[in-house]
């Protein structure tokens, strides 16, 4: 198999988190969110968070929704296309708190990585481009 790009990453909320997922990823983290109408007008289970032309979130309200546990997920990784110091303001002045700061190892090799929090418990890391500087 010759994989192109991980496509998208299904995530459970609460049944009646969608306000809330929309005001973390759409306004805070300042990503596109996707499919509310077909979602609103029930022609689709679940809304989506664009990440990237080629990658989605898909975020399904269940009613039978269960916060994550670390033993069967631990986070979602999203590389930004921005300094580790724009990340840290951008987080900042949208009220995020951030729980770890770190250099990580991912696809792309070694960078510095901001972890925050969603409000369902998602833990979502916010990975610097690498060799990054402090403009955007």
């Amino acid at each position: 198999m010759d994989a192109i790009a991980m496509d998208h990453v299904n995530l459970r909320i609460p049944a009646a988190g969608r306000d809330r997922a929309v005001e973390f990823y759409g306004e805070k983290l300042g990503f596109e969110i996707e499919l509310e109408d077909a979602f609103d007008a029930g022609d689709r289970p679940f809304f989506a968070v664009r990440l990237t032309p080629q990658s989605v979130l898909h975020l399904w309200p269940d009613p039978e929704f269960e916060p994550p546990q670390k033993q069967n997920f631990d986070h979602v990784a999203i590389h930004l296309d921005a300094s580790i110091e724009a990340i840290r303001e951008d987080l900042a002045a949208a009220g995020v708190e951030s729980v770890d700061d770190r250099e990580v190892f991912g696809a792309m090799g070694t960078a510095r990585s901001v972890y925050v929090r969603d409000p369902f418990g998602y833990l979502v890391e916010l990975k610097a481009r690498h060799n990054s500087v402090s403009d955007r």
